[in-house]
């Protein structure tokens, strides 16, 4: 039955290119960010998870 619909709607095959297409942009912007990263920023958010010195630790009793 699923079929049956989507073969009735004109101009149905250019769906997937287009979700192809907005998939690999996305991904390759995603991609072309994190390369263009600076160093010391990532080295920041790197080193956060480790840190002691949080808000979350003081307000604890």
């Amino acid at each position: 039955m699923y079929k049956d619909v989507l073969r009735s709607i004109e101009n149905i095959d250019i769906y997937p290119v287009i979700s192809l297409l907005i998939f690999v942009l996305f991904f390759l912007g995603v991609f072309i960010w994190v390369i263009k990263m600076p160093k010391d920023f990532v080295d920041h958010m790197k080193s956060l998870p480790m840190d002691e010195d949080t808000e979350l630790t003081e307000k604890q009793p």
